[in-house]
């Protein structure tokens, strides 16, 4: 194409996106006018009920009277405290992420024996077929992890040979075989990444069989392929938290309207990874690194409350920051006193950062859970009750275990496909109905016109 035809070219999809604009807008009214549950929440916030659940309960408030109320949080797994589980395996100084996984997959917790079973299972599925890696990863490099990943899920779909199944048995082996490869599909995409991207070294080490998920991970990743104990349980934590959230969050949501569908295992968990990646779901926690590097750009002494304080004000009033007018990892759609998981991270986080490099940092982020809540209900002039979530601790986790941020959300991921599979194969067992939901057209009706009138 010429320069000229460029240029061309290029006028043309401007006018295209100028129709789009102007053909593409409704009127705010129209929402509350028809009685719209924008976000599928309702006039307090919280989600619309969807469905009914055996895999997990997400619990922020109580309704009294009609009336929402604050109270902790608690995030149960089938039942169980998910802060329970971490707190045993963080006693018994073992690894919890595959017993997690049982749980919300198979119902309930396993003994020993059927947790070796999985973890040797599990183990025997990591390896990928054949040519996969050169053929699927490092032949099409992509810029993004997170979409490297979605399009290797579908693509295993062609090395199964009976991948449409909805037998119980296969779409079991499927969910087991996809939370196995996930790590390793990650691993590789980021090591194609730094080749094609970042013009470094790639390193692909063998994998270790007895290796837990973690250490999969932290093996996989390093180029000395070293790593501490510590560092491989408290990456475990971040897996164990991660896992599942509740059928109503995007991404589940996202394959609980897929597998009502009747499709395959593969398109509903390439859609799953496909709503992580977005920057209000599962790209959060990168967010609010961006959001401390503001700060430490513009705040000269960032251990002087007031200063800090200003600087949150800029941000909340889209004065500064990415303008969005956001403060990152602060307020939750369901948690209001407390996130279960980030009570656990932050604690994990103070105790890996005191006396280290990493101390200043992590005091700023507490500084920035001090005092959001008071600046935003000064800023909106409400009373939200509001608390940290868990993307404000995670990505200093990460750091501190020396994680590249293009794996923050992947890392994500590899931990969440526990509780996808769990509600793929709950929605497909006892969902019955293909979802559904109803959208009104504001549209006026118009004539139709010849082509050669208009």
């Amino acid at each position: 194409m010429s320069v000229t035809d460029s240029k061309a070219f290029s006028g043309a999809l401007d006018d295209l996106s100028r129709r789009i604009l102007e053909n593409n807008y409704i009127e705010p009214e129209n929402f509350s006018r028809f009685g719209v549950k924008r976000g599928l929440r309702n006039a307090d916030g919280t989600g619309v009920m969807a469905g009914v659940t055996n895999v997990c309960s997400v619990e922020g408030y109580y309704i009294d009277d009609g009336e929402k109320l604050p109270k902790e949080g608690h995030l149960i797994y089938r039942g169980v405290e998910m802060s329970d589980l971490v707190n045993a395996c963080i006693k018994e100084n073992r690894f919890g992420f595959e017993e997690v996984a049982w749980l919300l997959i198979f119902g309930n917790l396993p003994t020993e024996k059927e947790l070796k079973t999985f973890r040797d299972i599990i183990a025997e599925y990591r390896e990928l077929p054949g040519d996969f890696i050169e053929d699927m990863i490092m032949k099409i490099p992509s810029d993004n992890v997170m979409n490297n990943m979605a399009r290797s899920v579908l693509a295993l779909y062609s090395y199964d040979e009976n991948p449409e199944s909805t037998d119980i048995k296969d779409v079991t082996r499927q969910c087991i075989q996809l939370m196995a490869r996930l790590p390793v599909i990650m691993s590789y995409a980021y090591q194609v990444k730094r080749r094609n991207f970042y013009k470094k070294s790639m390193y692909i080490h063998p994998l270790k069989p007895d290796y837990s998920t973690a250490q999969t991970i932290l093996r996989a990743i390093r180029a000395d392929k070293s790593f501490t104990d510590e560092e491989a349980k408290l990456l475990d934590i971040c897996l164990m938290i991660h896992a599942e959230h509740g059928g109503g969050n995007n991404s589940t949501f996202s394959t609980r309207v897929l597998a009502s569908s009747g499709t395959d295992t593969y398109s509903i968990i390439s859609a799953g990874i496909g709503s992580l990646k977005g920057p209000k779901h599962g790209g959060a926690n990168i967010k609010v690194a961006e959001m401390l590097g503001y700060i430490r750009e513009n705040v000269s002494d960032t251990k002087d409350e007031g200063q800090v304080a200003d600087y949150l004000r800029k941000i909340l009033r889209k004065e500064a920051g990415d303008g969005s007018g956001l403060i990152y990892g602060m307020g939750h759609a369901v948690y209001t006193l407390s996130d279960p998981r980030a009570v656990i991270l932050k604690k994990k986080a103070e105790e890996f950062a005191v006396n280290t490099e990493y101390e200043d940092e992590f005091r700023l982020i507490e500084t920035v859970e001090k005092l959001t809540p008071g600046i935003f209900a000064e800023e909106k002039n409400g009373s939200k009750v509001m608390c940290a979530n868990v993307d404000l601790y995670s990505g200093l986790i990460y750091k501190m275990l020396r994680v590249p941020q293009d794996l923050y959300t992947p890392l994500f991921t590899a931990a969440r496909i526990a509780g996808w599979s769990a509600h793929r194969i709950e929605e497909m067992l006892t969902g019955g109905r293909i979802i559904r939901p109803a959208y009104k057209n504001v549209k006026s009706r118009e004539e139709y016109i010849p082509i050669k009138d208009r």
